[in-house]
């Protein structure tokens, strides 16, 4: 997720249809949208990041924990800021070692969460809350910018060479504001008590013609700031392995963006409609640039019953990531599917701007023209890749 400004961030970092593990789904109250469910896979009841860039955390932490209710687990509360707190003192000693050209900032991608598993397992949300004293939801705004800072002042080399003690300071200054989540002993951590669950199960895939198809490369965004390698598919198979991975009780982490004007949390839809105004002409054009833009939104993403999406193909969202319309906003989890009236297939998706931030618990439904368009990745079990494809692969 890249780095935004706050008020950006309670809007469009952090929002359709009620899910909580055990309990039944319900028709979302978007007037004219009816949507029947195909299918609906276990999750963890909607949390907040609140006024923090951590969806990342947030996203991952949630597909964590239906994968381990998938294993037979029963937890529910995974700490989101303990894996917010090791990956900040990862993200330092880079940040530092390239001299400050390394990308350091609140935001982040699916693997570093299993990064931070792999080395120091996970605990629950009671063990580590992570919260500001005096506090009772996530507020980072000072804290990003007091280590942002603090590690500038180390790199401008005051003395000649840099001290020994500067990441004693820096992790107390994370501790000051976090918690000492260093202080959790690795027997209190996962590594035993879940043994079912192998972070080096997961894999992340994308879809980008500027590398060769069914290989690996470093994924250029800003948030993968530990350069780790994606999977490369074209889209076709990307959408299909979402839709067979939840088809067959997986879930699945998300990235993309959500700055497209299709993308409504609070009407519970993500599209991507047909109309494109670049095609009207003669009086259709005159009448709609007479429009205010408030108009042209309006009848543009409605957002008032089903209508037809335009056909997403691999060169258009090739496009919107070149020219830097499509970008890592956020991410989210999808755990399931629907389909609306009309017969078009939408990812149910959970978000991590509270239960309370819509009419429908904090989930909204993305078309699967929406995410043609405007995933950046996903992160899934390797299991639930077909069979064919996993082969390609070479998983």
């Amino acid at each position: 997720m890249k780095k935004i400004n706050l008020l950006a961030l309670s809007l469009s970092c952090f929002l359709v249809f009620m899910q909580v593990s055990g309990q039944e789904t319900e028709t979302p109250k978007v007037d004219g949208y009816k949507f029947t469910e195909i299918k609906t896979n276990p999750a963890t009841p909607v949390k907040d990041q609140y006024r923090s860039g951590t969806c990342w955390s947030f996203a991952t932490t949630s597909f964590v924990e239906s994968e381990l209710l998938r294993l037979g687990y029963d937890i529910t509360d995974i700490s989101e800021m303990f894996f917010v707190y090791h990956a900040y003192i990862d993200k330092a000693y880079r940040y530092i070692r390239l001299h400050g050209s390394s990308n350091f900032g609140p935001g982040g991608q699916a693997h570093d969460v299993m990064n931070v598993i792999k080395k120091y397992g996970l605990v629950t949300e009671s063990e580590f809350p992570g919260l500001l004293k005096g506090e009772d939801k996530h507020k980072h705004g000072e804290l990003d910018a007091a280590l942002k800072a603090y590690l500038d002042v180390v790199i401008s080399n005051k003395d000649g060479k840099l001290s020994q003690v500067w990441p004693t300071a820096y992790v107390a200054l994370l501790n000051a504001y976090l918690g000492d989540a260093g202080s959790i002993s690795a027997e209190k951590s996962s590594k035993k008590q879940y043994s079912r669950f192998n972070p080096d199960d997961y894999v992340e895939l994308t879809s980008y013609n500027h590398h060769p198809f069914f290989t690996r490369f470093d994924l250029e965004v800003p948030d993968n700031w530990s350069h780790d390698s994606y999977y490369n598919l074209p889209v076709d198979d990307l959408v299909s392995v979402i839709s067979y991975a939840i088809s067959n009780g997986y879930t699945v982490c998300w990235d993309g963006d959500v700055s497209d004007k299709g993308f409504s949390h609070s009407n519970g839809v993500a599209i991507v409609p047909e109309k494109d105004i670049t095609a009207m002409e003669g009086t259709e054009r005159a009448r709609w640039e007479k429009l205010s833009e408030k108009e042209k939104n309006s009848e543009l993403y409605s957002f008032k019953e089903p209508g037809s999406e335009k056909k997403i193909s691999q060169e258009m969202r090739q496009d919107a990531f070149d020219n830097f319309q499509a970008t890592d906003d956020h991410l989210m989890h999808f755990t399931g599917m629907v389909k609306d009236q009309k017969g078009t297939v939408y990812y149910v998706t959970k978000n991590s701007w509270a239960a309370n931030s819509n009419e429908w618990g904090g989930y909204l439904n993305i078309s699967e023209a929406y995410v043609r368009l405007n995933t950046i990745a996903i992160m899934l079990h390797k299991d639930a890749i077909p069979a064919a494809l996993k082969k390609q692969l070479k998983l």
